[in-house]
């Protein structure tokens, strides 16, 4: 039974209730678009010229104490009005606060006055008057004059009300900044801690790039590309999935030290942690090895948690996480004995790691799974979620690391670590594969998985194998989330919360 069957007579209630919304909303409109022509006809313009603020709302009642009595101008949306006679109250919302004005017609002229009690609540105005503190204490704007800046045709949601809808705020996110100051300070902090980043890896001697987002091989990365084409070239183009190789090429270059905060596409599902656009931070670092990264990712978090939030001690979603370095390291076959009960020395073939594999219940794609994708298959559905971190998870397999250096002491496993927190992968780095020889072989692998219907194989990049030709110094790479990390940061529960404008599905008519 669906549940149109179950309840018709809430979602009919619904429905008619959503219609008088349209109603009333498409009826306020047309009240408001008169009122331009009104407006105009009286000759006066509601999408006026720009007005040189003096002070921002937050600055007047920060320092009413030299600023009271003096004539200060703002610049806001009006956020609530209510009249008494001849006089009214009102708040006027800016980037920084807001502030309450006083309309009083004794002293502002009637004309002025009259004009003021035709606004409606979204209205942006510049103010201009005296500041004084009320009988009740608030800091208060006394207009003189005042000016239309956007006669708002279309009314603001009544707090949350029309803005329960979390589809909703995340396809009008103006709305949800206007109506929720908490927002606006989630994005502000996103600010802060990108800074934070830059400042922490500029103080270490690196410098930041810009590479292509468009280019002719999707690689760096395992995950199905976004595909456009190039009319005058006559070529497709892919957006990249990661920023490695054009950096790798740069360490090849000559440059010691790169990174590059950029927006990448991955052409995958949509959760509360992915989102097809995403913004990542790469890492390269000539002369350096994982450990150097592992040092790096824990300095470069401590650090940004300490200036951003004024601790290295992270609360978030009812958890709480100690950045403070040394992280805790543990191996993965380690860390499956650990918590799948597995003791992955045992597994000596690959027929044997699939009967292992599903001796513990994990459905594999296949049976010609290798052993190091039946570990990875097996870690990321019983191990992952344990990993609260804050901790490094060391030595993948080399079968999922195309792009890392085999370990010395045993080739069958590659200097690759991924750093946890909450039981999500943080940040993902190498010891950089800098043979070419063996980078060919792994590449050609990785094409024969593709040809097999593997659509996140690894790409055959012949240019960047040629770089390598050149000679690659040993290099340490890392590559982190940045909307993941401002989630950690800013205790937001869904990536969606913390990227401006999130992919959504087209709304329905």
């Amino acid at each position: 039974m669906s549940q149109d069957d179950r309840n018709p007579v809430d979602i009919n209630e619904q429905t008619e209730q959503h219609e008088h919304e349209l109603i009333d909303t498409n009826e306020e409109i047309m009240r408001r678009r008169n009122k331009v022509t009104e407006l105009r006809d009286r000759g006066i313009e509601p999408f006026g010229a720009h007005v040189k603020r003096t002070h921002f709302s937050t600055d007047i009642i920060d320092h009413f104490e030299t600023l009271e009595d003096t004539e200060v101008t703002a610049v806001g949306r009006l956020m609530t009005i209510r009249g008494h006679g001849k006089a009214t109250f009102a708040h006027v919302a800016d980037s920084a606060g807001q502030i309450q004005v006083y309309a009083k017609l004794d002293v502002m002229n009637e004309e002025q006055y009259n004009l003021f009690l035709t606004l409606d609540i979204g209205d942006i105005i510049a103010v201009t008057g005296r500041a004084f503190r009320t009988k009740r204490g608030e800091i208060t704007i006394e207009i003189r004059h005042f000016k239309m800046q956007s006669k708002a045709l279309r009314p603001l949601p009544e707090k949350w009300h029309g803005l329960k809808d979390v589809n909703l705020r995340y396809r009008q996110r103006y709305l949800d900044l206007i109506v929720n100051p908490d927002v606006r300070k989630t994005f502000e902090t996103r600010t802060r801690i990108v800074s934070g980043v830059r400042r922490f890896l500029d103080g270490r001697n690196f410098i930041e790039v810009e590479t292509p987002t468009l280019g002719p091989v999707a690689s760096g990365g395992h995950a199905r590309p976004f595909t456009t084409h190039h009319n005058t070239l006559d070529m497709d183009l892919y957006l990249r999935i990661a920023l490695e190789l054009n950096l790798k090429r740069l360490i090849v270059g000559g440059f010691d030290r790169v990174y590059e905060i950029g927006h990448c596409f991955r052409n995958e599902g949509i959760d509360t942690r992915h989102n097809p656009e995403f913004t990542m931070i790469e890492i390269y670092q000539a002369q350096a090895d994982y450990e150097d990264m592992m040092e790096l990712v824990e300095s470069m978090f401590s650090t940004v948690a300490q200036e951003v939030l004024g601790t290295m001690v992270v609360e978030y979603q009812g958890k709480t996480f100690d950045l403070t370095p040394p992280w805790t390291r543990i191996t993965m076959t380690d860390a499956i004995k650990k918590y799948a009960n597995l003791d992955w020395a045992t597994i000596t073939d690959d027929r044997s790691a699939v009967q292992a594999a599903k001796a513990l219940g994990i459905k594999l794609k296949d049976e010609q799974m290798t052993k190091g994708m039946v570990l990875d298959a097996v870690f990321s559905e019983l191990v992952e979620p344990h990993l609260q971190g804050p901790l490094f998870l060391t030595d993948y397999p080399v079968e999922i690391s195309p792009l890392a250096k085999k370990r010395e002491d045993n080739p069958e496993l590659t200097y690759r670590f991924e750093a946890f927190i909450n039981g999500w992968e943080f940040g993902n780095a190498f010891t950089e594969l800098n043979d070419p020889i063996d980078q060919r072989e792994r590449f050609e692998q990785q094409a024969s998985e593709k040809a097999q219907g593997n659509d996140e194989a690894l790409a055959y990049d012949e240019d960047f194998i040629t770089a390598l030709e050149f000679g690659m110094p040993p290099t340490g790479g890392l590559g982190i989330g940045i909307d993941r990390l401002v989630m950690l940061l800013t205790n937001a529960p869904s990536i969606r919360d913390v990227i401006f404008f999130p992919v959504m599905r087209p709304q329905a008519d």
